[in-house]
């Protein structure tokens, strides 16, 4: 028995011993076969990652065409960039890979948007009246599950929806947003003021009392 042959047998005793080795590799394994435009791998990928993907895009809109809409369209920049993702062997690649994913969401997200206010200039989508009205607490949300909050986001007026989920749900602080969307930061507070608000209205109308949004 050879040498080279050993170490495989011993590389593949550890990989048993340590599913996250065995994910890694297999994850991996998919990622190198996505770099070389293999059909088979990127189609796993997908299926890997879509309801993830489609999770973050439904947040963004309130109509479902438009999630899938999003969402195939952060896929293709997923398998045009992925060349540009590094994984590291010493963390759970599905995780770092589900991070990576999540800014071309975001970001594909906000192009969105900015697509759809082009369109709708004469609607004044961004709010940019009250620059001054005082944020406090801007903690987010406290005790609400997924599928409250997520029906309630979709609620509201796309401005206050971004905002939202730009602040309270990605991190995002109001500096950054304003410089994403190419608002005021006081617009940006502004906004997220009044789609809380509203958070707490659409709430109390679904008479969800044991459920609340962070004080205002």
């Amino acid at each position: 028995m050879s040498d080279k042959h050993i170490l495989y047998i011993l590389e593949g005793a550890i990989r048993l011993a340590n599913p996250l080795l065995t994910e890694n590799a297999k994850i991996t394994s998919l990622i190198n076969g996505c770099r070389e435009n293999d059909r088979s791998s990127q189609k796993e990928l997908y299926y890997l990652l879509r309801g993830f993907a489609l999770k973050i895009c439904y947040r963004y809109t309130n109509k479902n065409e438009e999630s899938e809409e999003i969402m195939n369209e952060g896929f293709i920049k997923l398998f045009k960039s992925i060349g540009q993702f590094e994984e590291n062997r010493n963390h759970e690649v599905l995780a770092s890979l589900k991070g990576w994913f999540k800014r071309i969401l975001v970001n594909t997200s906000i192009d969105h948007y900015r697509k759809k206010q082009s369109v709708l200039q004469g609607h004044h989508l961004l709010t940019q009246e009250s620059e001054n009205i005082s944020d406090n607490g801007e903690n987010g949300v406290d005790l609400l599950s997924y599928k409250e909050i997520v029906q309630a986001i979709r609620a509201l007026s796309p401005a206050y929806r971004t905002v939202f989920n730009l602040f309270v749900i990605e991190g995002l602080t109001h500096e950054e947003i304003s410089k994403q969307l190419n608002i005021s930061v006081g617009a940006s507070k502004s906004n997220l003021s009044k789609a809380r608000e509203n958070l707490r209205k659409l709430l109390l109308n679904k008479h969800l009392f044991n459920v609340y949004v962070s004080p205002f």
